[in-house]
């Protein structure tokens, strides 16, 4: 029967059961999957496979991506349950009927776990005792007929422990106690009326108050759990995890109590009747509550952290997409004191061209020897872009270039970037051999330049988490978290397409069908055979087989090749079709290519095939009237206050012009150029009521806020859009 029941778990993960989740197609959740397990990735089906999927986004293939894994992941528990009971002689029919039309994991794991190995309990102690007999005639509850006492009698037994009645009573109601606590159902009801009517109620440990002052608003909380919002639930846990405060979920005892006697306790004439009421309190005190706790905690965790998630993936994705500058002459200035500015120029392509140290700043204040060096690189490099890091001397830094570009009249433009994450990537394996012979500190003055010419080619150096656009970063599930912004990469960069004789091996490695191992052997055979000239040299790189050409092609650029389309996202499979396109106006692909006129001569329907449905024909049409497009929006630069340089500067009713850096469920963090970021409540985002902050802004959006309130002490600065 179990080896039946195992063969028949694979129909869980069905095409049926997907569709029906997600609420597609069954067409559309069969052609996915078997692109999915044929191999193919997200960015290449949204992109190159429209007809087989009906044209489900990335967003919706990401869907099924992850239902397909929860269902094949609950398969296989299945088959491990099953298995582990039937080889304990204890799978009914009945049993298997149950596991095998369960829905969900936690679900399953509750029907599972009467038959889990148990760490030795006192109803495991009860049971070696003989006890469980006496057990399973409680828990029938039905009348005997006979005295309490004569029944209890035949249950004692010196060698084995039981040396009177009552140890056998209470060993017996041990078991029926924890037997009650295993039951599914119960386990169920109670976590439900824990979400719905429990609180969570958090309170600072014992002499843990003068040290736990960030988490003073915890010290005697308490939130309805079903309306706790994640971003406190995370504060609170932390909280606990740091040794500061104790959680639990608070339920109505007495009713719950009652509630579960009645459902348990069903015959009030069994002579047990009065004992297994209490057995009922011992129950839900002992054991029912704390795993409760436990159960409703984590999901309200998972819940959290998926919401959390989201947000940082959302806010990176913004930050990667951050309009670029472009291919100019940069100076980047990393700041200091003390240690003066490390600068360092970078050509158009980003190349390091040199650097070196200024001291503008206290304690040296060496303004008229920085200025020539400066203004001695700008003349010499013909620079068009300084960017300076906006972390310690930031202001001081960028009022000293601001005023040499104001004497000298410089054409030149200057921008505050965000250090955040630059110091570890300076630091890193990565970095060291990219610029093997430099200081770190002066690699983080070349990475300040790259992140204003091409915020995403630079970002994906550094690690996801250290680029400052989420909160709860390092509590929240760090599997999850680590899957959704390596996805967000993975799509920001395979979106904007990269330069094939231009990427460094941390971009190459983000394109579809690469990864790291590839990316170095396309860097290496670069380096001894010079810029790639066609896309189809790609195949001579070792270990780049088909397949990897198949997904990674159309997102790779060739500037200036031998084929025209290689600076296109127009696929390689698909050049044949441009092909037809030019014979049937009698001229050449190149002549195609940005040249709408033409283009506006041809319809789709002419050129679509068994191969080459209507939607892969639109998106090539689309790409040779602006091929090579970039989805970036335009480069704007946020402009400082002159008069504003700290914290103790502002005042309130003051109007700032600033840059969103995070955006969270409680509103969105903005930088005004005081090296503290200032918070938009979310009440405070727009006259009218915001549900989701994320919907009324985004990382990188500029905009101007008023000062609301400064809290220098605590470093807290609340501004409004609402002026």
């Amino acid at each position: 029967m179990a080896t039946e029941i195992l063969a028949n778990l694979d129909l869980l993960a069905t095409v049926k059961q997907i569709a029906l989740t997600l609420s597609i197609s069954e067409t559309q959740a069969r052609a996915t999957i078997e692109l999915l397990d044929a191999g193919n990735t997200i960015p290449f089906i949204a992109r190159y496979r429209k007809e087989a999927t009906q044209g489900l986004d990335e967003m919706a293939l990401r869907a099924i991506e992850d239902t397909l894994e929860k269902f094949r992941e609950l398969a296989a528990r299945k088959k491990t349950v099953l298995k582990t009971i039937d080889e304990q002689g204890l799978l009914t029919d009945a049993l298997s009927k149950l596991i095998i039309a369960c829905a969900d994991m936690q679900t399953l794991e509750a029907i599972y776990l009467p038959f889990k190995p148990k760490r030795r309990t006192r109803a495991t102690i009860a049971r070696e005792r003989g006890l469980q007999p006496l057990a399973d005639l409680l828990l029938n509850q039905k009348v005997l007929g006979r005295p309490k006492q004569v029944v209890l009698e035949q249950y004692i037994n010196l060698d084995l422990h039981v040396p009177d009645s009552a140890t056998a009573l209470q060993g017996a109601l041990d078991i029926v106690a924890e037997s009650w606590a295993d039951q599914a159902s119960t386990r169920a009801w109670l976590a439900k009326e824990a979400k719905m009517r429990g609180r969570i109620t958090s309170q600072v440990k014992r002499g843990k108050k003068e040290v736990a002052s960030k988490f003073e608003m915890y010290f005697e909380f308490g939130e309805p759990a079903a309306k706790i919002p994640s971003h406190r639930l995370l504060a609170m846990l932390r909280g606990e995890s740091e040794g500061m405060l104790s959680i639990c979920i608070e339920v109505d005892k007495e009713q719950t109590v009652s509630q579960l006697k009645h459902q348990l306790v069903t015959n009030r004439q069994f002579e047990f009747h009065s004992d297994l009421l209490g057995a009922v309190e011992d129950c839900c005190e002992r054991l029912l509550m704390p795993a409760t706790t436990t159960t409703v905690l984590h999901e309200l965790k998972e819940k959290a952290d998926e919401e959390a998630i989201a947000v940082f993936g959302k806010n990176l994705r913004e930050l990667l997409l951050s309009p670029p500058a472009g291919p100019k002459v940069t100076i980047g200035i990393d700041p200091g004191f003390r240690t003066g500015c490390k600068v360092a120029v970078v050509d158009g392509t980003g190349k390091f061209l040199t650097n070196t140290t200024i001291y503008p700043t206290p304690p040296q204040n060496d303004v008229d020897g920085a200025g020539k060096v400066l203004v001695g690189l700008i003349s010499k490099y013909h620079v068009e872009l300084i960017a300076i890091g906006n972390g310690t001397a930031s202001r001081e830094t960028d009022a000293f270039v601001a005023n040499l570009v104001r004497q000298h009249d410089l054409k030149i433009t200057k921008v505050l970037v965000s250090e955040s994450g630059a110091s570890i990537y300076s630091a890193s394996e990565l970095a060291a051999r990219e610029y093997p012979d430099l200081d770190l500190t002066v690699r983080g003055a070349i990475s300040i330049a790259h992140r204003l010419q091409d915020p995403l080619a630079e970002l994906v150096k550094a690690d996801p988490k250290s680029i400052g656009v989420g909160q709860y970063q390092h509590d929240v599930n760090q599997k999850l978290l680590r899957k959704r912004l390596d996805r967000e990469v993975e799509s920001c960069v395979n979106s904007v397409g990269v330069d094939l004789n231009m990427a460094s091996a941390s971009l190459l490695s983000h394109v579809a069908g690469i990864g790291p191992k590839l990316a170095e052997n396309i860097i290496q055979y670069r380096a001894e055979n010079g810029r790639f000239e066609s896309r189809t040299q790609l195949l001579k790189v070792p270990k780049l087989g088909g397949k990897a050409f198949e997904q990674a092609a159309g997102f790779l650029r060739i500037r200036d090749g031998k084929q025209p389309l290689d600076n296109s996202a127009v696929h390689p499979e698909s050049y044949g079709v441009v092909e037809r396109m030019a014979m049937h106006l009698s001229a050449d692909t190149k002549s195609l290519v940005g040249h709408t006129n033409l283009l506006q001569k041809l319809a789709a329907k002419d050129f679509v095939n068994d191969q080459f449905g209507l939607p892969t024909v639109m998106d090539i049409l689309q790409e040779l009237a602006k091929p090579g497009r970039d989805p970036r929006s335009v480069f704007r630069v946020v402009h400082f206050s002159e008069s504003v340089h700290s914290i103790q500067d502002l005042k309130p009713d003051m109007v700032l012009e600033g840059s969103i850096t995070n955006v969270t469920h409680f509103g969105a963090f903005i930088d005004i150029g005081v090296h503290q970021d200032a918070l938009i409540h979310i009440s405070q985002l727009a006259d009218v009521f915001v549900k989701d902050p994320s919907e009324i802004v985004a990382v990188g959006d500029i905009l101007k806020v008023k000062v609301l309130e400064v809290d220098i002490d605590r470093k807290r600065i609340a501004v409004t859009r609402k002026f």
